[in-house]
């Protein structure tokens, strides 16, 4: 009955979902392409796909990136699709298997559109990365038969609350799950209360620490440091978002009075902000150059907006410290290991529920910096540039825990192994 006034709500909002897409392949032109994708409308593969992932944007990608590579590493001939809701996440997974899987936008969780999708790919097991419950994508897999994996699986405890008032509506959909595969333990325990059996609920741990860095990346870093600021301090601002941006210019600007040569990256998180996170900057007078226009770049410059994709992880390890992004508003924050493998010593604001485990491990190690606002974020900042020893020691500190915390990988594809080989 839920599935049913869910799908009929889903088709009468469906009008106004096509025109907020319609209005952001206005606002950006890389939503404009491939919209038929989105309705379940596409050619399909030349073989039916063993393997379904789903994976919704840029985060999810890089954490089931492993998990393919570990599926075909077992399983030669293995064939995947992969399917994503953003463009930035479908040119990363471009850049990253090329024509290795089949990828399209995934549809619209409305019937007739999910149909279409599965009778195209035919897969015999799907993978839904971290905690995205879409009810007709889930029954519909279910009732062909079609066993779904909830891998790397989150769910923070707000969500559990807002889950356990809809547990009577929405118990049938955990139901048709196969297997929840937790991060960790405090995340396997609120599925459990939601009334998933035990034998469907494992822990494995965080895909996120098992991600593997490119062996020339710390000498690209250097290069690009060479390149950039030789003889200066720099911070980088990762993953920003709206509303962010200023917060962290006007600190910065406070913090050219105790550090005239101090140079910032901002990274904004998603593209269609790169031109106005650039013009923000030249607004606070900053003398200011971006990543597109290399030509131009002064030896002065005060800050550098970073305006490409990809290219975060080289930067990063150009830095001196890094503050993330999505934490000083509320979004959750964004990935905390990726500096962390570097040994880059790293701060994230009050905002972290998307990576609440993970911060707080680093944070007890000693490995990360949680700042509850502002005013203590500029005074930990400070204090990293101004005393490199101890910024060197956290950056080591947050090495030795993600090298600890390996290993989620192998465990996720343990268990999903059984399903292909029936």
């Amino acid at each position: 009955m839920f599935r049913l006034v869910y799908s009929i709500l889903l088709i009468f909002c469906m009008p106004f979902v096509l025109l907020n897409l319609v209005w952001r392949g206005w606002k950006a032109k890389s939503y404009r392409r491939r919209r038929l994708e989105r309705l379940g409308l596409f050619a399909p593969p030349v073989q039916a796909q063993d393997v379904w992932v789903h994976a919704v944007s840029v985060g999810e990608v890089l954490a089931a990136e492993p998990i393919i590579r570990e599926l075909f590493r077992r399983f030669p001939n293995l064939t995947i699709t992969v399917t994503t809701m953003t463009p930035t996440s479908s040119e990363l997974l471009q850049k990253l298997f090329g024509d290795e899987v089949f990828h399209v936008y995934a549809p619209y969780d409305v019937p007739c559109f999910v149909k279409h999708f599965l009778k195209r790919i035919q897969p015999k097991a799907v993978i839904i990365m971290e905690t995205e419950l879409w009810p007709n994508m889930i029954h519909y897999a279910s009732r062909n038969d079609c066993p779904v994996v909830l891998a790397n699986a989150r769910l923070s405890e707000r969500s559990a609350k807002g889950y356990q008032r809809l547990k009577p509506a929405v118990g049938w959909m955990l139901d048709d799950l196969s297997l929840v595969l937790s991060q960790y333990e405090p995340d396997a325990q609120r599925f459990l209360s939601l009334g998933l059996p035990k034998e469907k609920v494992s822990v494995t741990g965080s895909l996120k620490y098992d991600f593997e860095l490119e062996t020339s990346l710390l000498e690209k870093g250097r290069s690009l440091r060479d390149e950039l600021a030789p003889q200066r301090m720099l911070w980088i601002a990762a993953s920003t978002h709206e509303g962010e941006d200023e917060l962290l210019l006007a600190l910065h600007q406070r913090l050219l009075k105790k550090l005239p040569d101090l140079l910032l990256v901002l990274v904004p998180r998603h593209p269609e902000r790169f031109q106005s996170s650039y013009e923000l900057a030249k607004q606070y007078d900053f003398r200011t150059a971006r990543f597109s226009e290399h030509a131009q770049r002064p030896d002065t410059m005060q800050v550098y907006v970073l305006d490409a994709m990809g290219e975060l992880m080289r930067f990063y390890a150009a830095s001196d410290v890094a503050v993330i992004g999505g934490s000083f508003v509320p979004v959750g924050g964004h990935n905390p290991i990726e500096p962390g493998a570097l040994g880059l010593p790293a701060l994230i604001g009050p905002h972290y529920f998307n990576f609440q485990v993970i911060c707080e491990q680093l944070a007890q190690a000693g490995a990360l910096t949680l700042c509850a606002d502002l005013a203590e974020l500029e005074r930990e900042l400070t204090t990293l540039l101004q005393q490199p020893e101890r910024a060197k020691a956290q950056g080591q500190h947050a090495l030795d825990v993600i090298l600890e915390g390996r290993g989620a990988v192998q465990r996720v594809v343990d268990h999903i192994a059984p399903l292909l080989t029936t």
